[in-house]
């Protein structure tokens, strides 16, 4: 089969620009009452959106507070129970005082289990919050 000769370039066609123009416009009422209910539909939307959000913020905050409380009631009963109860003063395990072994070893691991929880709870009302409003 032979090759067709390329078409020298002074000989391409352009093809004709073509003007692209609204026909009808529509009507300033029309227009009118169309931004008027996009602008209800957005303030009714950014008023909802300002309830979820604020409800997010408030069970976000909840945790926080039983968090930090349940720190402080146990971080802080410590040296209350070394005050009330002596012999806890005294206790010995494995040749190290209860106080610095409960103070110095057990306390951290506890706050990082404490923070840990915190997050993976804060997430989950994060992905249930995320759901609620993919669903709508």
């Amino acid at each position: 089969m032979p090759v067709a000769d390329p078409v020298p370039p002074d000989r391409v066609e352009t093809p004709r620009r073509v003007r692209v123009t609204r026909t009808t416009s529509p009507s300033p009422t029309a227009r009118r009452q169309s931004s008027r209910l996009a602008t209800v539909e957005i303030v009714e939307q950014a008023r909802i959106d300002d309830i979820q959000v604020t409800s997010l913020i408030k069970a976000q905050f909840r945790l926080a507070l039983q968090m930090v409380a349940s720190l402080v009631v146990g971080l802080g009963g410590l040296p209350l129970m070394f005050a009330l109860v002596p012999a806890t003063r005294t206790y010995r395990i494995l040749q190290v005082p209860l106080p610095w072994l409960l103070l110095g070893f057990v306390v951290y691991p506890l706050t990082y289990l404490a923070g840990r929880l915190y997050v993976n709870r804060a997430e989950r009302v994060e992905d249930a919050f995320s759901e609620y409003i993919a669903r709508r």
